[in-house]
């Protein structure tokens, strides 16, 4: 949708002064590090799916199964956003981002997924830390 409706750059207010629609072509990773090596992060970016289903399917394997639902959750969306992202690297050469509220560099829903995935992760480890401590 954004790709058909907007052009590159072009903006529209959704909520004046707070929230926005822009198109931005990310050629770098999240909050726009590392423009122009969409190469190198796409194949960065398929090593980590890789390596994150590897790790999942070695913990779902053993004996001892030791991620959590809200662990398993986070990972989900880490997977998810990290794949969405890829698709559009593929694709495109580059990530489009949309969302833009004007205080923080434009991203998109799979930039939201690996934040709030890493989040619950982060969260799952103090939660464990503070019932065995």
């Amino acid at each position: 949708m954004i790709l058909i409706r907007f052009g590159e750059g072009e903006s529209v207010s959704v909520w004046p002064g707070i929230f926005h629609l822009t198109r931005v072509a990310n050629t770098g990773a999240a909050f726009g590090l590392m423009k122009n090596y969409s190469r190198f992060l796409t194949f960065l970016t398929a090593a980590a799916i890789l390596l994150i289903l590897f790790f999942i399917r070695r913990s779902l394997t053993s004996s001892d199964r030791n991620l959590s639902g809200l662990t398993m959750v986070g990972w989900a969306l880490v997977l998810g956003g990290a794949a969405g992202n890829l698709c559009d690297r593929l694709y495109f050469g580059h990530v489009v981002d949309f969302l833009d509220f004007r205080v923080w560099p434009v991203f998109n829903i799979a930039d939201s997924a690996i934040c709030f995935g890493v989040f619950l992760i982060i969260l799952n480890i103090f939660k464990t830390a503070g019932a065995k401590g």
